[in-house]
């Protein structure tokens, strides 16, 4: 990747230890300054991210500098070195180690790929449309994997349930099936597993593309960060403090995610939502009465499902509209209804194998937690199936009618 501008790198008065590490990597130009003139450096110099010695900062002066880099465009990521104070919400915290100093480079590389993509984002929505950082909400948007079964599992637990979604796993081969089957923004993995358990699992991580830059937290202190994960953290300490660390890498790569659907809704005209990668509704429902009047002429079966959520938790509405979004077949297409409700049209499918279809979404939303009381993803699933007589209008409306019998 090439460098797409300074590198700044704020200190007290003398050059931090840290600053070795981009030498060592060529990372030119470097800009210094001190804590004082901050600020004035991010505004003259226009770095392309900036890097600060937290050790001896208060929570005072970083949310300072970080209050106006959060509101450039694109994406300028904020590197927390030793941070030893809660963080904001755009800082990027980073913790040295002696063994491995060119994990600081692996992490600012990371982060300058979001600014990448954002500017890339940027550059072709037309019109031009403000996306930035602070629009991402980790409660409503991000999901962490929570893998473990120890002691401090249920603390783990309710403490990134009050700011994320969750999803459980009580062995690594149940996590691997997460991975592979929804959309995840960073992993904790607790106690209870042995060192040869969870280093072949960093491993398995750092060689697949698709899971090697998520967030990573280990809360063992047994292990050595040599793995090619760049954000990867080996954190002990309390589980509310563990996940103060961790959340803005988790809103970093949520806001990574988000980007990605934008970038895929521009390639397809504005016809995908970019939140949850289903259909608009506009395009729905052209591509629906297209599909009814395909399967008419040409023979077949056509079902249509509609998961209604309860509206008192939007955010299990999106997390289901996000899991359908990847787990339909690419045959299939569906959108977020105006009254929250997802509906899926099954190309090709008669009403008993959409009905499986059906049960295999619904079990994968029924593993997500959201918030204090572990309110879960529990959809209210009805279906349909395409008649000779039907319409478009006619195949919805006898859906609600379905969805109106289930209910009473």
């Amino acid at each position: 990747m090439s460098q797409q501008g300074p590198i700044l790198v704020v200190s007290t008065a003398r050059r931090p230890s840290f600053a070795a590490a981009l030498d060592v990597a060529k990372l030119f130009p470097i800009v210094e300054a001190q804590w004082a003139d901050a600020c004035r450096a991010v505004e003259q110099v226009q770095p392309a991210a900036v890097l600060v010695a937290a050790s001896d900062i208060d929570q005072a002066t970083l949310a300072a500098l970080a209050t106006p880099i959060a509101s450039r465009q694109p994406y300028l990521p904020l590197i927390a070195v030793d941070p030893q104070t809660i963080l904001p919400d755009n800082a990027i915290p980073f913790f040295q180690s002696e063994v491995d100093s060119s994990r600081l480079v692996a992490r600012l590389r990371a982060a300058l790929r979001v600014r990448s993509l954002h500017a890339t984002v940027m550059r072709r929505l037309v019109p031009a449309t403000r996306i930035a950082l602070a629009d991402i909400d980790t409660f409503r948007d991000a999901t962490v994997l929570l893998v473990g079964r120890g002691g401090a599992y249920p603390t783990l637990s309710v403490s990134l349930g009050e700011q994320t979604g969750v999803v459980g796993a009580l062995s690594i081969e149940a996590a691997a099936k997460h991975l592979n089957v929804r959309d995840i923004d960073g992993i904790v993995l607790a106690e209870g597993f042995s060192p040869r358990v969870v280093d072949a699992f960093l491993t398995v991580l750092a060689e697949d593309a698709r899971f090697r830059h998520l967030p990573v937290v280990v809360t063992s202190g047994d292990l050595l960060p040599a793995y090619e994960l760049p954000n990867l953290e080996i954190l002990s300490g309390e589980p509310v403090q563990m996940v103060a660390t961790v959340l803005p890498l988790i809103r970093q790569h949520a806001f990574e995610a988000h980007l990605s659907r934008t970038l895929r809704s521009i390639d397809a005209e504005g016809l995908i939502d970019a939140r949850t990668g289903l259909l608009t509704l506009i395009a729905f429902e052209r591509d629906f009465a297209s599909a009814i009047y395909q399967t008419q002429e040409r023979g077949g079966g056509l079902s249509v499902a509609r998961f209604a959520f309860d509206p008192a938790h939007p955010r299990a509405q999106f997390d289901g509209a996000r899991i359908i979004s990847r787990l339909m077949r690419q045959m299939d297409f569906g959108a977020v209804f105006e009254d929250g409700s997802v509906v899926v049209a099954f190309a090709e499918t008669d009403l008993k194998t959409a009905h499986t279809i059906a049960r295999r979404l619904s079990s994968v939303m029924r593993q997500t937690s959201h918030g204090k009381r572990d309110t879960r993803a529990e959809a209210n699933v009805t279906l349909a199936t395409l008649e000779s007589k039907d319409s478009a209008k006619s195949l919805l409306a006898r859906l609600d009618q379905e969805e109106h019998r289930a209910a009473s």
